[in-house]
């Protein structure tokens, strides 16, 4: 698979690998910062290194994630990638099933988590000062009222405009860039 592109997950077995929070941790930082060894993992997500070293074979036995030893020193030293550039998921592809709805339904709790906490920490981590991200931090919401097709075309647009900035050369202008989460939900739902 291509690392530039997004893969459709579609085996709940994969979905399942990826419904653990640190296995979530581990490829959202082999995302944002590239390649790492076990040892920096470790170090960035205060595990023991034998447990990094554990979910990260439980992601690349779900192809999720893989070695890459042609940036190793040495014999020992073990570097690990994301296979491709994200995941997706939808629950079409699990409806059939209903052991597969369950683990769509973790997957889909665990994700929301994972959003949550990031802005919950951001806004916490606030209190102390913004340090020049008093403009570009937001929050959106709107009340639609959309058809199924409706809704998927504004996902196709909301997705295309991320990708977009996802995947723009980043101007090499002297500027410092951060790591930015960008999250989306559109649902059903009433007031």
């Amino acid at each position: 698979m291509d690392r530039a592109e997004i893969r459709q997950v579609t085996d709940s077995r994969v979905l399942a690998a990826l419904a653990h929070p640190l296995r979530r941790r581990l490829m959202d930082a082999l995302k944002v910062d590239g390649p790492s060894t076990v040892s920096a993992l470790a170090a960035r997500t205060g595990q023991a290194v034998a447990n990094i070293s554990h979910h990260l074979k439980v992601l690349a036995a779900s192809e999720l994630v893989e070695e890459a030893p042609e940036l190793a020193r040495d014999r020992r030293e073990r570097w690990w990638r994301p296979v491709s550039a994200g995941v997706r998921w939808s629950q079409a592809d699990f409806a059939d099933d209903p052991a597969a709805m369950a683990v769509f339904n973790a997957s889909l709790s665990l994700n929301l988590d994972r959003h949550a906490s990031l802005v919950r920490a951001w806004w916490a981590a606030t209190e102390t000062g913004a340090g020049g991200w008093t403009e570009g931090p937001f929050s959106a919401d709107k009340w639609l009222h959309l058809t199924p097709a409706e809704l998927t075309q504004l996902s196709g647009e909301l997705i295309g405009v991320l990708d977009r900035w996802a995947n723009r050369e980043v101007p090499d202008d002297g500027e410092h860039r951060e790591p930015v989460f960008v999250f989306a939900h559109g649902v059903p739902a009433q007031p």
